[in-house]
C-alpha cells in the first residue's frame, strides 16, 4: 500500500501531521507508532512460526512469501521463459502459436 508514496507525498503527510498534532506530541506519537509496528511484526512472525509447526515437517519448509498472490503471478505468469520460443507470440483461436510471419487474427466488430 505504501509503495506508491513518493517523497513529496510523505513530506506533505509529515507537515500535515505536524499541524494537526503539534510539535509537542508528534515525537511521542512517532515513537508509539514504531513500537506498535515492532509488536505487529513480532506477532506476525510468531503466527508464521506457529503455522509452520502445526503444518508439520512435510509443509514446514514451505516459503509462505511465495504464496502471496502478487509473487505467485509475477513468478508464474509474468516471468520470461527463454526456453519456450512460442511464449509471447500471438496465438490462434485454438490456442496454438501462429506460424512466423502470419498476422494475428483481427475482428473489426470488437473495436
Amino acid at each position: 500500500m505504501l509503495e506508491s508514496l513518493g517523497w513529496g507525498e510523505i513530506g506533505v503527510l509529515l507537515v500535515l501531521a505536524l499541524f494537526v498534532f503539534g510539535p509537542e506530541r508528534l515525537p511521542g506519537m512517532a515513537a508509539e507508532a514504531g513500537k506498535g509496528l515492532r509488536k505487529l511484526r513480532l506477532y506476525v512472525k510468531g503466527m508464521t512460526d506457529d503455522l509452520k509447526t502445526e503444518l508439520g515437517p512435510e509443509l514446514g519448509d514451505v516459503d509462505l512469501r511465495s504464496l502471496n498472490p502478487k509473487t505467485f503471478i509475477a513468478r508464474n505468469l509474468l516471468a520470461d521463459d527463454d526456453d519456450d520460443p512460442a511464449v509471447g507470440r500471438p496465438r490462434s483461436r485454438a490456442g496454438t502459436p501462429l506460424p512466423p510471419g502470419e498476422p494475428a487474427p483481427w475482428d473489426p466488430d470488437t473495436t
